[in-house]
C-alpha cells in the first residue's frame, strides 16, 4: 500500500511539471555572495534544476562574488527567484511586488554585548561614538542594530569582522567596546567563556526565505512554493538547509516580511522613497 501511495505522489508531481504554468523567459535564481562559486553552485544548482523540472521553464542560478554586484542586480531587477534575508525580501515586496514563498524555520534575533566588567555602558545610547564590532552592511545583524540609531552623527563606529566569534573576541580582548552577535550563538559562546553581557536584544525577525518577482506568474509562484515543501523539494534543498543547520522549509507569509525593507534605509539605492523601478 505504501508503494502505491508513493507512486501516486510521484505521478502527481510529474503531472504538475508537464502541465505547468507557461512562462515568458528564462527565470534567474539568485542569492547573496556568501560562498565561493564552487560552493554556491553546489548549493543552488540542484534547486535551479529542480525548479526547471517543476515549472517546465528553464531556471538558472546566477552567481555574484560581492555585495555591490548583488545589490546592483537587485536594484536592476536581474532576479526572478531569490533566497535571502528579510530586509531584502521586505524591500522587494514594497518596491516591486515580490512574494515570499517558503522560509527556513525559526526566527532571527540579535544581541549587542559588552565586556562583563563594563558597567559604564548600559544601553545602545551609551555606545554613541564608541567602537562596535560587527559584520559590514548590509548584513542583517548590523542593519538591525544600526536602525536603532536615528541620528547619523551619533552612532557607534563599526569595526568590521568576518565571524560572530571574532565579534565576541573583539569585546573580550578590548578591541571593541561592544559587539553585535546572533543571539543563539552568543549564548553558546558565553556559556563557555563568561566574558560578556547583553545590553540589547532585538525583536525576532522571520528567517531567510525564497521569494519570487513579478515575472513569475502568480500560479507559478504557488506551484514553486508547494514544490519546495514537497519531499522532492526537501531533497533538492538538502545542501542549502545543511549549510544553515535548518530543518525543512515552512510556508512564508507576506505579513511576516511587510515593512522590513526599512532596515535598508541607509544602504545606497534602497531608500523606498526615492528608488525608481528598473
Amino acid at each position: 500500500m505504501g508503494l502505491v501511495k508513493k507512486s501516486i505522489r510521484v505521478s502527481l508531481f510529474l503531472f504538475c511539471g508537464l502541465f505547468s504554468v507557461p512562462g515568458y523567459a528564462e527565470l534567474v535564481l539568485g542569492a547573496p555572495p556568501r560562498e565561493s562559486v564552487a560552493k554556491a553552485d553546489a548549493l543552488y544548482d540542484p534547486i535551479a534544476n529542480f525548479l526547471t523540472q517543476v515549472t517546465g521553464q528553464r531556471v538558472t542560478y546566477r552567481y555574484v562574488d560581492n555585495w555591490l554586484s548583488y545589490q546592483s542586480d537587485i536594484l536592476n531587477g536581474k532576479y526572478d527567484i531569490v533566497f535571502d534575508g528579510p530586509a531584502f525580501i521586505g524591500w522587494r515586496m514594497a518596491k516591486f511586488g515580490w512574494t515570499p514563498l517558503v522560509k527556513l524555520p525559526g526566527n532571527l534575533s540579535f544581541v549587542v554585548i559588552v565586556g562583563k566588567s563594563n558597567t559604564a555602558v548600559k544601553s545602545l545610547k551609551d555606545l554613541e561614538g564608541y567602537s562596535l564590532c560587527g559584520f559590514a552592511p548590509p548584513n542583517l545583524a548590523t542593519l538591525t542594530i544600526q536602525f536603532e540609531f536615528t541620528n547619523p552623527a551619533r552612532q557607534p563606529h563599526l569595526t568590521a569582522v568576518r565571524t560572530f566569534g571574532k565579534a565576541y573576541h573583539g569585546v573580550s580582548s578590548g578591541r571593541c567596546v561592544a559587539a553585535i552577535m546572533q543571539a543563539k550563538l552568543y549564548r553558546h559562546i558565553n556559556a563557555k567563556l563568561h566574558a560578556a553581557r547583553v545590553i540589547y536584544h532585538s525583536q525576532p525577525l522571520p528567517n531567510q526565505a525564497f521569494s519570487a518577482g513579478p515575472r513569475v506568474p502568480l500560479a507559478m509562484r504557488t506551484q514553486i512554493a508547494a514544490a519546495l515543501l514537497s519531499a522532492q523539494g526537501n531533497a533538492a534543498t538538502r545542501k542549502l538547509r545543511a549549510e544553515f543547520k535548518a530543518g525543512r522549509f515552512v510556508p512564508a507569509t507576506a505579513q511576516e516580511y511587510a515593512g522590513l525593507g526599512r532596515l535598508l534605509k541607509d544602504i545606497w539605492g534602497f531608500d523606498l522613497q526615492t528608488t525608481s523601478n528598473p
